[in-house]
Formats: C-alpha cells, structure tokens, sequence
C-alpha cells in the first residue's frame, strides 16, 4: 500500500492524521498509542504493547552497558 499523508499542525506539535482503512489495518483507534520503530527499510508504527516496550528498554540499557562487548562480538 502505498499513500502520501499530509503534516499537520496540532498545538504546538505536527501530527499525520492516518485515514479510517490505515487505522482498521493496525487494529487501533482513535485514542490508542503506536510503536515508532526504526528498521533498515525505514519506519514502521505498529500498535503499542507495553511488554515489547519494557523489553525494548532493557535491550538498550544493556547495549549502552555492554557497548564494547557487543562490538568485539560482531567482529
């Protein structure tokens, strides 16, 4: 699916406003939270699990902590 979406403004903040078909597509409605994740393709949104979340956030503790370690692993 391709479709361009319009910036809006919103307060004092921008906002994309998602059409009905994007919105039944992720399983989400007005009022519900998304996940921003970064891939090597891009950005995807995804509706927000607090457990993913939670793990996402040990994940990078542990990467920042480790960072060294981690880098002579992937050598």
């Amino acid at each position: 699916m391709t479709r361009k979406l319009k910036l809006t403004t919103i307060g004092n903040s921008t906002g994309v406003v998602l059409p009905k078909e994007l919105l039944e597509k992720l399983r989400v409605q007005r009022g519900d939270e998304l996940m921003v994740l970064e891939t090597p393709d891009g950005i995807k949104l995804t509706p927000f699990d607090p457990v993913f979340a939670q793990q996402m956030e040990v994940a990078e503790r542990v990467m920042r902590k480790r960072r060294n370690l981690l880098k002579k692993l992937a050598e």
